[in-house]
């Protein structure tokens, strides 16, 4: 057996998920819409399967989705590709991450990640033979610093991963923050793989800044999206990644032997999605914002200390104020007696984590989170 994959756990929203099946809890832990997405798109996806071409579309993407990929781009945030050189589709962004790591590390390359951390990161970065150098980031702000990306990064460093909007921490980078990181890719001639799946999901008057827009990272940062972030159609997985043409055609060389190619009618959907009118996404960002306030004005009315979220379908709580040190202890309490499935944040670190931290999904319905916060209520009055 593979010794990188072979030792792995079954991942914690899978077994959060499953707790929420077998309990009959409400599920506030995987991150999902518990809405079926835009009819429109779903509609074109469905006159694709029924009229159109059901065999392999290219390998790189359909060109109208290749071309509406570049266009979105263009239009919301002023980066220009070549659809024929510089873009890419994927079954979802965690292939695109498969395939950027496989294709972009040789063996003892030095990768810099910051945690708390998608959990594919670092198994995709051990498989493909990298060596992991992480950077914690600490509630309840979740920033870099000079200090820290000073320490991380050498001139072993070939790779860095930036998740921005960051999941779990619900963190958008300031663009501070994002000026550090570039320069230190530009002084050690280090390419950024930056999974930008949240970048249409920021509150509060937020616009996303890719890394690859800054100064010198045009050519050195690999920018991956998603669809099934952009409409809520997360079970769609279908990814993009986009790049300079050296760095595309590494990727691309992995994604070819991982799924090929995604399926071409719901390629043909998202090409349409992506042309949608800018209303679409600012109604979406209104819609999530507003449930992100309702969770957490109950949240904070019941008693839990809320962190900032910034974006993402998430907000966390810091159970400390509560008496609790240990959030996997204290999710397992949330959803065996009080019928609510959380995520503990520790989860997301590698060593050293934070234990304290609860993220809770806020893309549900009202009548949905306002059950789950009269059981959350319960959870903390019963504090440890």
């Amino acid at each position: 057996m593979n010794p990188v994959l072979a030792a792995l756990p079954t991942t914690i929203f899978t077994v959060m998920s499953g707790l929420a099946r077998e309990l009959g809890a409400i599920n506030l832990g995987q991150g999902f819409p518990d809405d079926p997405g835009p009819e429109d798109v779903r509609e074109r996806a469905a006159e694709a399967v029924r009229d159109g071409d059901n065999q392999y579309p290219p390998m790189m993407g359909l060109p109208t989705l290749r071309a509406a990929i570049a266009a979105h781009y263009a239009r919301h945030q002023d980066l220009h590709l070549d659809p024929q050189t510089e873009v890419m589709v994927t079954s979802g962004a965690t292939e695109a991450l498969a395939a950027s790591l496989l294709g972009l590390i040789a063996p003892g390359d030095e990768v810099v990640l910051f945690a708390p951390l998608y959990d594919a990161y670092l198994p995709l970065v051990r498989r493909a033979g990298g060596i992991p150098r992480i950077v914690n980031l600490a509630p309840p702000h979740f920033q870099l610093d000079a200090e820290a990306l000073a320490r991380a990064f050498s001139d072993r460093t070939r790779l860095v991963i930036l998740n921005n909007p960051l999941n779990p921490s619900a963190t958008v980078f300031a663009e501070e923050n994002l000026a550090l990181l570039a320069e230190a890719c530009r002084r050690h001639d280090v390419v950024a793989i930056c999974d930008e799946v949240w970048e249409h999901i920021v509150f509060d008057g937020r616009t996303h800044c890719p890394l690859m827009a800054l100064p010198g990272m045009r050519e050195r940062t690999v920018k991956i999206g998603s669809a099934g972030k952009i409409f809520g159609l997360t079970g769609w997985k279908v990814g993009f990644v986009m790049a300079a043409p050296p760095l595309l055609k590494a990727v691309a060389s992995a994604h070819q032997f991982l799924t090929f190619t995604t399926p071409p009618c719901l390629q043909t959907a998202v090409a349409y999605g992506l042309g949608k009118e800018d209303g679409y996404f600012s109604d979406m960002r209104t819609r999530f914002a507003r449930s992100r306030d309702r969770l957490s004005a109950g949240l904070a009315a019941r008693g839990f200390t809320v962190l900032p979220s910034a974006g993402t379908y998430f907000l966390n709580v810091d159970i400390a104020p509560l008496g609790w040190d240990d959030d996997v202890a204290f999710c397992q309490n949330l959803v065996r007696r009080h019928g609510v499935a959380a995520i503990p944040v520790s989860a997301f670190y590698d060593a050293d984590p934070v234990r304290t931290i609860v993220r809770l999904c806020f893309a549900k319905q009202d009548s949905v989170l306002d059950a789950a916060l009269d059981r959350l209520g319960d959870a903390a009055r019963g504090a440890a």
